[in-house]
């Protein structure tokens, strides 16, 4: 590269050139409106999951329902981009993605907090990319098969159960920390590929359970084994419980001090974030204020609502700004807080690989 620009003289035409070209298009994006911007234009969708599940879902509804909000109306196509629990889809819109506006993403909710407890590969500061909003304000459970010996999460401080999990997903995270938080028996065997091949795996007997199902996801893609009574909803991992879910006790009802429960209170508040949309750090400021305010007339238009409403998926929204402010705090949690948070995230018993051949 460098000889061809020796050839061609590049680096003195540049110097003398480049410098002025810049600021001339830097004046000309400058003055085009948000409108002019997006007009005409593909907005690409990372999804930082695996096909067909809860992120999966959303997020093409999003990519559906969001262009026509977007001042310019553009076009939005998704990308999958799977891998280690969503790191791999943050560290790209972070480090690599253009920072124009026109590449967003969806991540998995334990992405803000990935760089506070240790998970592996990150490369990115949560706090620096600007959070558009959440489609939902989500209830996690923790459920097993109709046929494990675990048939209460009180069973699970006397029982084993065998869970399936995603490496650094909550599948594999919420189980740990109930291991060292607060003496549960969870054996974690990790490295699906999603929470669809756990389910899977369920049913093949290869594992009895999962301990990180959003409710809005077990009502859609599972409503016969709540009819037909296949799993037992152990907890409701939340800040708060579900309505459909008076009689499931919540975790934070296991806690034996204050402290864990502020370790509980820092770790569960990502399920806020349930649905996180975002786009790259430095993306213009005129262009961020207009993504959030069309994810807000998004979530209000009565077409999209009844459209939530046919597919039957759950839709309480949280703005950008909100999103923003909640991230802001939880790295300002207190260091001791943040420690005992991470060391509880860190389970040396995982088995990372599915399980085979049981029956």
């Amino acid at each position: 590269m460098k000889s061809l620009q020796k050839a061609l003289g590049v680096g003195v035409f540049c110097g003398v050139f480049c410098g002025v070209a810049a600021a001339g298009f830097s004046g000309i994006a400058s003055a085009q409106s948000v409108e002019e911007f997006y007009k005409g234009k593909q907005v690409k969708l990372v999804i930082g999951a695996a096909v067909a599940g809860g992120y999966d879902t959303y997020g093409r509804l999003f990519a559906r329902l969001m262009p026509r909000h977007i001042p310019g109306n553009p076009t939005m196509i998704v990308q999958i981009m799977p891998g280690a629990g969503g790191v791999v889809a943050a560290n790209y819109l972070y480090n690599i993605a253009p920072k124009d506006g026109l590449t967003l993403g969806t991540v998995q909710r334990q992405i803000p907090e990935g760089p506070l407890v240790g998970m592996q590969g990150v490369q990115f500061d949560a706090t620096k990319f600007n959070w558009i909003g959440s489609l939902n304000n989500e209830v996690s459970i923790c459920v097993s098969w109709h046929t494990a010996a675990v048939k209460t999460f009180k069973d699970a401080f006397d029982k084993e159960l065998i869970v399936g999990a995603q490496r650094q997903a909550n599948t594999e995270q919420y189980p740990s920390i109930f291991n060292n938080l607060l003496g549960t028996k969870f054996k974690i065997i990790a490295g699906y590929t999603g929470g669809g091949s756990v389910l899977l795996a369920m049913e093949r007997g290869e594992v009895e359970g999962r301990c990180s199902w959003s409710w809005s996801s077990i009502v859609v893609q599972k409503p016969d084994w709540l009819r037909d009574k296949k799993i037992n909803l152990l907890a409701q991992i939340s800040l708060a419980g579900h309505p459909d879910l008076p009689d499931v006790p919540l975790v934070m009802d296991f806690a034996k001090s204050d402290s864990d429960k502020q370790v509980l209170e820092f770790l569960f508040a990502r399920n806020v974030l349930g649905r996180p949309f975002l786009a790259p750090p430095g993306v213009p400021g005129e262009r961020v204020v207009a993504l959030r305010a069309a994810f807000d007339a998004m979530v209000k238009d009565k077409d999209v609502i009844a459209e939530f409403k046919k597919v039957k998926q759950e839709l309480t929204p949280v703005g950008g700004e909100t999103i923003q402010n909640l991230i802001g705090r939880l790295y300002a949690t207190p260091k001791d807080i943040i420690a005992k948070a991470r060391k509880a995230t860190t389970w040396h018993g995982t088995v990372v690989r599915p399980a085979k051949g049981k029956k």
